[in-house]
């Protein structure tokens, strides 16, 4: 990748929370200055080379007494205009909030996997990570020649860190969390002055739990209008994928991956071996809404001829011993299946991405060693971001980058205290509120984390006004959790996210008419 010029500048951000004032006046704030690193370069999307503007730092967060709490790092990308063109109006263009979930992820995945003009170079095009070294590559899907990007890692995450005599855990909860990236958004708008762009944030596994949370609290405020909202393997209602003594929802809801994962591994048995995998999924579909949900239902009421009836049925549509099934009361457990589906060939499945398979030490026990799609891109994305900080962008800290690092015990709050945490019903009420606001959805068949169904089925339970779940669009693409690593189905995401992003702005003009008319 060619390198233009770089430079290495001071700038201070500085963050205040929620509770204190909005204000902007310098006078309001205790300066904090921060070392900053601001290259350029330049890639090629789409055939045409496009120049572009890195700065990695960070901004400061202030209590109320004006005493630094902790510092937030972040990745913003910004696109030049080409040699000799005009100058671009920043201030009209598109601008994108990225982060990752866990809690406890830093952005990275959807940094150097998805979204940014760099990426990790992969072995092969489903995703594996070849043997180290390993190297970035100029990623063709980028999204920067649509929308500028910055890449956001929550406190504890990546390079962001508490301050002497702030303890982590303030901020390791739902609230104080989207509080705290809310307040990063809006001083990010304001002191680059982008109150003016098209906004959309993007979010990843949990990050869609901080994205739904955000378009509300966003909004209601800070009076900040987003036009759309990305969320990457969603979940929003914690009970859909909370397997526990007393909930059925998850076996019905997890079901149509078992069956995707089966058939890509060829465990099926008889005339389901021909089957295509859109024939196959329909048909594990039709059964988890249907006769699976009902006998759930029924609990230790359902007769023991029924029993052995689903339990075949079952057992054929995901690739398991009926006798196994039916030991099992029905009910498959996510560990339990990445276990039992591959266990004569001793190997396991992954929880990220079911395509992957482990070796554990004994094919004995009912849970797996380990996730092994996780295990595939721990080390290579790992490598990449810590060359690339130091490297391509400058940014030099001893700190160590947390890609992924324990947050626990996380605070549900008052949202999660003797219940599922359900953040759906705040992102039905910014949808309400923002009639312009459209929203994507992108999940992957070979999900073991967040299954895709779960996703239909909250969104199928939102509550949405008709003319609103129309803004709703629901994308599915034949990979994992992280869909992006597989070489056709990042190009898929980049496609359909490029039509979303035009629907999105284009729309604004009309919502905003709605919205005059409520």
């Amino acid at each position: 990748m060619p390198r233009i010029a770089v430079c290495a500048i001071a700038f201070s951000l500085f963050l205040v929370l929620p509770s204190l004032a909005r204000g902007d006046d310098p006078a309001d704030y205790t300066a904090y200055p921060d070392a900053v690193s601001t290259t350029t370069h330049e890639t090629t999307i789409g055939g045409a080379t496009l120049r572009y503007e890195a700065t990695a730092g960070t901004m400061v967060l202030v209590d109320n007494e004006r005493k630094p709490t902790a510092r937030m790092f972040y990745v913003a990308y910004r696109r030049l205009p080409a040699a000799g063109a005009d100058r671009l109006d920043a201030a009209q263009r598109p601008i994108t909030f990225c982060f990752n979930g866990g809690p406890g992820s830093s952005s990275v995945w959807l940094h150097l996997g998805a979204f940014g003009p760099r990426r990790v170079d992969f072995a092969d095009a489903m995703g594996n990570p070849g043997p180290p070294p390993f190297k970035l590559t100029d990623n063709e899907s980028s999204l920067l020649d649509i929308t500028d990007l910055v890449f956001i890692d929550p406190v504890s995450t990546g390079y962001s860190r508490t301050e002497e005599g702030t303890r982590a855990s303030t901020f390791h909860g739902v609230e104080p969390d989207i509080d705290s990236v809310a307040e990063f958004i809006r001083r990010f708008l304001t002191r680059e002055e982008r109150w003016g762009s098209p906004k959309f944030i993007a979010g990843e596994s949990y990050g869609t739990t901080r994205a739904a949370g955000l378009a509300a609290t966003l909004w209601n405020d800070h009076g900040v209008a987003l036009n759309g909202v990305i969320l990457v393997s969603a979940v929003l209602d914690f009970q859909t994928t909370g397997f526990a003594p007393g909930n059925d929802l998850p076996y019905m809801l997890f079901m149509p991956t078992y069956a995707a994962t089966a058939h890509y591994h060829e465990a099926l048995r008889g005339a389901k071996r021909d089957e295509t995998l859109a024939d196959h999924l329909a048909a594990a579909e039709a059964f988890a809404t249907g006769d699976y949900n009902a006998t759930l239902m029924k609990g230790d009421a359902i007769e023991a001829g029924e029993r052995t009836t689903i339990a075949s049925r079952l057992g054929v549509l995901v690739g398991l011993d009926p006798t196994f099934v039916e030991r099992s009361r029905l009910r498959i457990g996510m560990g339990a299946f990445a276990k039992e589906l591959l266990r004569d060939r001793s190997r396991t499945v992954g929880r990220l991405d079911s395509r992957f398979t482990g070796i554990d030490r004994e094919d004995s026990g009912d849970r797996a060693e380990f996730d092994p799609s996780y295990e595939a891109i721990r080390g290579n994305f790992s490598a990449c971001l810590n060359m690339y900080m130091r490297g391509e962008l400058e940014f030099r800290s001893d700190l160590p980058y947390e890609i992924l690092t324990g947050v626990g015990p996380w605070d549900y709050g008052s949202a999660g205290n003797n219940r599922y945490l359900n953040v759906a019903e705040r992102l039905r009420r910014a949808m309400h509120q923002q009639p312009y606001m459209r929203v994507f959805v992108a999940s992957g068949v070979y999900d073991l984390a967040t299954p895709y169904f779960a996703t239909v089925y909250t969104v199928d339970h939102m509550g949405l006004a008709p003319e609103r779940r129309a803004n709703i669009e629901l994308h599915r693409y034949e990979a994992g959790h992280m869909m992006y690593i597989d070489a056709r189905e990042r190009a898929r995401l980049r496609s359909d996210l490029g039509a979303f992003f035009a629907r999105s702005i284009e729309s604004g003009t009309d919502g905003a008419a709605e919205a005059a008319n409520p």
